[in-house]
């Protein structure tokens, strides 16, 4: 038994996997599995050091290097973390987060390259079309979008996490900064992700094979339009 204090990811997957094993995974999760499973320990091999003084020898199990692996990115992370702070500007930044609504998982899930590149999409554009609105900020700004697909619960649960720089470049490319009030109202924001969203599933719909597992009624994609 796992001790309820020390439980990991791995040990997760190590007690639980073999129960699930009838379940269809796609390969690049099969791998990130295997490697999750296997990371430090004899499967992804070893290096051995020894003490100069003593001449004790300590066995150094491999890391996966998987990036979906939890027990080895740690220092990766902070190694960029360092590079990423040479790179920030002396403004304000703003985390904001789009999802979509829970129905739509089925469909996102069947679909995971096509629609998650529509995602970013969706979100490029709403940020773009908000940002240079003078109602709004009137500027040119910049961002990093980051995809998520788990929970915190490990559920399956797709959304983009965004770092928004609060500031940007105006029509006469001078630097405008807004200071620390966020400057994109969140109901305006969430209105035209919603508009872009549905329209990029449209599009999908209408133009490529997608896979459509069963959805609610009330969700189904119209695959034409009144004005078309």
């Amino acid at each position: 038994m796992t001790d309820a204090n020390n439980i990991t990811i791995q040990s997760v997957f190590e007690n639980f996997v073999p129960m699930i094993a009838d379940r269809s995974f796609t390969d690049e999760q099969l791998n990130a599995i295997r490697c999750i499973r296997n990371c430090r320990t004899a499967e992804m091999g070893a290096h051995v050091s020894e003490c100069e003084s003593c001449h004790a020898t300590f066995i150094h199990y491999n890391s996966c290097k998987n990036r979906n692996c939890p027990m080895c990115q740690g220092m990766d992370v902070d190694e960029w973390i360092d590079l990423r702070r040479e790179d920030v500007l002396d403004a304000p930044y703003f985390h904001t987060v789009f999802s979509i609504p829970s129905q739509l998982y089925p469909l996102v899930y069947a679909n995971q390259k096509l629609l998650y590149d529509a995602l970013y999409h969706s979100a490029n554009k709403t940020l773009a079309e908000l940002s240079k609105d003078p109602k709004h900020f009137g500027a040119r700004i910049g961002y990093i979008c980051i995809l998520h697909t788990w929970g915190s619960k490990l559920n399956y649960h797709p959304h983009l996490h965004t770092i928004v720089l609060g500031g940007g470049l105006d029509e006469k490319n001078h630097w405008k900064d807004k200071g620390k009030s966020f400057f994109l109202p969140v109901k305006v924001m969430s209105a035209v992700f919603k508009k872009h969203t549905l329209m990029s599933l449209k599009i999908s719909v209408q133009k490529v094979n997608l896979f459509t597992p069963e959805m609610p009624v009330t969700l189904r994609i119209p695959t034409h339009s009144k004005n078309s």
